[in-house]
């Protein structure tokens, strides 16, 4: 979880209660001054010889995200701090996939694992030439 000290505006980072890996000083997000407006996740695969074939570089576990669980790698529980500090759950997720065919997300929402989505792909394959 990602949340901002209320007293001093730093940014933390916590993996869970208790487990604080350290922060973000509030001079270093100087447009974060007083709130983010949004949360983005991300990943990126870099294809070092651009003209040719794509990169068989895999994202997330290497597998689609219509695999499900126990292959494809995903992010659950998604939530977010709110003006109070009270944690709620993330809503309105915008998916997108700039090459399906070569990695692709899907998301949902249930009463177990909250908002999540499934990410990833093995890159170059028979529908990522």
């Amino acid at each position: 979880m990602i949340w901002k000290d209320p007293k001093h505006g730093h940014w933390w980072l916590e993996l869970g209660p208790g487990v604080v890996v350290g922060y973000w000083p509030s001079g270093l997000f100087t447009h974060l001054a007083h709130h983010a407006r949004m949360v983005q996740f991300g990943g990126e695969v870099v294809n070092t010889r651009p003209p040719g074939s794509h990169t068989a570089t895999q994202m997330g576990s290497g597998h689609f995200p219509g695999e499900g669980f126990d292959r494809a790698a995903y992010f659950r529980n998604l939530q977010v701090v709110d003006w109070d500090n009270s944690i709620i759950r993330a809503s309105g997720l915008k998916l997108l996939a700039d090459h399906p065919g070569c990695y692709d997300i899907q998301g949902g929402s249930n009463g177990r694992w909250g908002t999540y989505f499934y990410y990833g792909g093995p890159g170059r394959n028979v529908k990522c030439p």
